[in-house]
């Protein structure tokens, strides 16, 4: 699967600064970073690619295997059709050429998690070749690029080995062997970390989009490797190490610029790179060595005897084509035109999966600005404190659009809604705004009358205070509004409060209103969702 942790790009994103910085700094210092990236995402489909069996995350160990996944002798591989189904797919939105034939490879090592001794992959005719990725500013880099694809080929994923259950021990769960990924494989076109992390969190938008992968990184359904050479301007590319075990955005780029860093050291010390294989210590901020990097020799690639050759028909893959949903980039733009959005926040709402969904179902007949500040300032934040995903949001979009209703129609305060989410969040059984609020008296105080005779009791409490107003301090007015607030725990109308204050004073008050209830848009923050 794929394990990502998101930076929301923009012009100005200032978790990406330093990322940038060190890239400048790396290049005016008469140095280049080579980068490609090898990703394994896990196919989205409910059985393996070569048995029958079920893929469920977080399953109990070993209970999702058959024999056909823990290697019994005499057991034959069947390919799953849906699995080549999401893969071409995949490539069709990379802009791929699909083979109409394909092949299937066996891949030889020996890790305990491999039951078979080999993994059957596509090494020598893949289901397709090319393709490319573009990078543009509103994802976060300066200037636009491409990135080109090398090939997209299907495999099988391995078990998982667990060293630190038993001294001395290591143990198998084989729930994931056999299950289907797909290998993107891209050419060394990037030149960054801060490229390579936009690279990939693009690439998990893309493949969510088309339904091929779930692409989360915390289940392991996104898995990615990179490799990273550096060599001085003018001169040719050096020796490439793999990074692996990468497993969030942020240990990605942090683990690029660490390794640049250590080749620079190594070569200008009159070293040399050894082409390895190496990890990333993330307390420490260095890399390390795991073992030397295997070559394609070293593999013994031979043709998989049990499986045919994969045809594929020009009417299946233009079929495919024909039905394709909409892609990220076309969903942005259409986004930011049809809601009045600002880039940012299309960009914030296309970052979660499911989240730019969600914001048209809250949307239909609401007010875009108002829904897209409800999700990004408060639903975000508030599942985010509870260390909730965006896919396993608890809040409705009829719920988030009930509170809505009820902020513009004037029946509660920001500040009660906030409340009223909050509660929505916490519960297993969901309700909707009215009933939370009716079931707490939280209704808005908007009778004039009432909120009059507030402020006549606190003016003639406060006579030094009133004074001052009048006399031209009009902002210690928000003092008086504040103990009309707490008086009414908060459910004071603040337009009717402001107009009867007004009143009351015989002065105009800048006082400015709540931007939420009042539905205006400020300045998008970046999702709290990222961590």
């Amino acid at each position: 699967m794929f394990r990502c942790t998101i930076f929301y790009a923009s012009k100005s994103a200032s978790p990406n600064a330093h990322i940038l910085r060190r890239g400048l700094q790396t290049r005016a210092n008469g140095w280049n970073a080579i980068i490609g990236l090898e990703i394994h995402a896990q196919i989205d489909t409910r059985t393996k690619l070569f048995s029958d069996t079920l893929t469920s995350f977080n399953s109990p160990v070993n209970t999702n295997i058959s024999v056909v996944d823990a290697a019994f002798p005499g057991v034959q591989p069947t390919l799953n059709e849906k699995c080549v189904e999401l893969a071409v797919k995949t490539a069709i939105a990379l802009g791929s050429t699909i083979n109409k034939r394909s092949t299937f490879d066996r891949k030889h090592y020996f890790y305990p998690d491999l039951p078979q001794g080999y993994q059957i992959t596509q090494h020598f005719k893949p289901i397709a070749n090319g393709g490319v990725l573009p990078l543009l500013e509103k994802d976060g880099i300066s200037k636009p690029m491409q990135v080109r694809i090398e090939q997209v080929q299907l495999e099988q994923d391995t078990g998982k080995s667990m060293h630190d259950m038993r001294p001395n021990m290591t143990l198998l769960d084989l729930n994931r062997a056999g299950s289907g990924l797909m290998e993107i494989v891209t050419k060394p076109d990037m030149r960054s970390a801060l490229e390579a992390g936009q690279f990939v969190k693009k690439l998990q938008a893309l493949l969510r989009s088309v339904g091929s992968s779930n692409a989360n990184m915390e289940e392991g359904s996104f898995r990615c490797d990179v490799n990273v050479s550096v060599h001085k301007h003018g001169e040719e590319w050096g020796t490439r190490c793999e990074l692996k075990n990468l497993n969030s955005v942020r240990f990605i780029s942090a683990a690029i610029d660490a390794e640049i860093e250590r080749q620079i050291e190594v070569l200008q010390s009159g070293g040399r790179i050894d082409q390895e294989t190496r990890g990333y210590d993330v307390e420490n901020g260095k890399t390390f060595r795991l073992r030397g990097k295997e070559t394609a020799h070293d593999y013994r690639y031979m043709p998989e005897p049990d499986l045919p050759t994969l045809i594929l028909t020009e009417e299946y893959i233009e079929t495919l084509r024909n039905n394709m949903p909409e892609l990220p980039d076309a969903k942005w733009s259409r986004m930011v035109k049809q809601y009045s959005l600002s880039d940012h926040d299309a960009t914030v709402l296309l970052s979660e999966a499911g989240a730019a969904e969600y914001f048209e179902t809250v949307c239909k007949g609401r007010p875009p600005k108002l829904v897209v500040n409800w999700m990004t300032h408060e639903l975000f934040g508030q599942i985010a404190s509870k260390g909730v995903s965006f896919s396993a949001n608890p809040v409705s979009a009829d719920q988030l659009g009930s509170i809505v209703d009820l902020v513009q129609s004037g029946a509660i305060t920001g500040m009660t809604a906030k409340n009223v989410l909050k509660i929505m969040v916490d519960e297993t059984q969901p309700r909707l705004a009215l009933d939370i609020v009716e079931e707490k008296g939280w209704k808005k105080v908007g009778d004039e009358s009432k909120l009059r005779e507030m402020c006549l009791a606190l003016m003639n409490q406060n006579p030094d205070k009133v004074a001052s107003i009048r006399s031209g301090n009009t902002k210690l007015a928000t003092w008086l509004i504040g103990q009309i607030m707490r008086d009414t725990r908060g459910l004071a109308d603040p337009v009717a409060l402001n107009k009867v204050l007004e009143e009351a004073l015989g002065v105009k008050l800048d006082v400015p209103s709540n931007n939420m209830s009042q539905g205006k848009s400020k300045k998008s923050k970046k999702s709290q969702l990222s961590k």
